[in-house]
């Protein structure tokens, strides 16, 4: 019988760099999973880049929500030009994909983890993903 489940402490993921400052750990890959997308990018450094300007209008994505988790460390993400504040704890909700977000590191080590999917849709995996796995 297979195994009906799996667990990875963050720091075991393979780091995958990206051409911004944080390092980009692809959860949903390493675990198989298909419902939805989940990420994680972790930045080493203060002021680092974990999530690159963008928003999820349909360009591969097919419109899709997000929902940022910041696991450790300290955030801070610009959300159609405004400032949040997102210490470790701190949920992000994007519910509109035409939203532009960025986010930086404010503390050593931060990581934070992103779960997206489109409202009412088969989840399928992002061209930006496959691009950048090479797949």
């Amino acid at each position: 019988m297979a195994k009906r489940f799996a667990t990875a402490h963050l720091d075991e993921l393979p780091a995958v760099e990206q051409v911004f400052d944080g390092a980009w750990r692809p959860v949903r890959q390493r675990f198989g999973i298909d419902a939805f997308g989940v990420n994680a990018w972790v930045g080493k450094h203060p002021l680092d880049r974990l999530l690159e300007e963008h928003d999820e209008l349909p360009n591969g994505t097919d419109g899709h929500q997000e929902l940022y988790f910041v696991a450790r460390g300290h955030a801070r993400f610009l959300i159609d030009g405004e400032e949040v504040d997102a210490p470790a704890g701190t949920f992000v909700a994007i519910v509109d994909p035409a939203v532009v977000r960025t986010a930086f590191a404010n503390a050593p080590d931060t990581a934070i983890l992103a779960v997206g999917a489109a409202p009412g849709k088969p989840f399928e995996v992002s061209n930006w993903e496959r691009r950048h796995l090479g797949g």
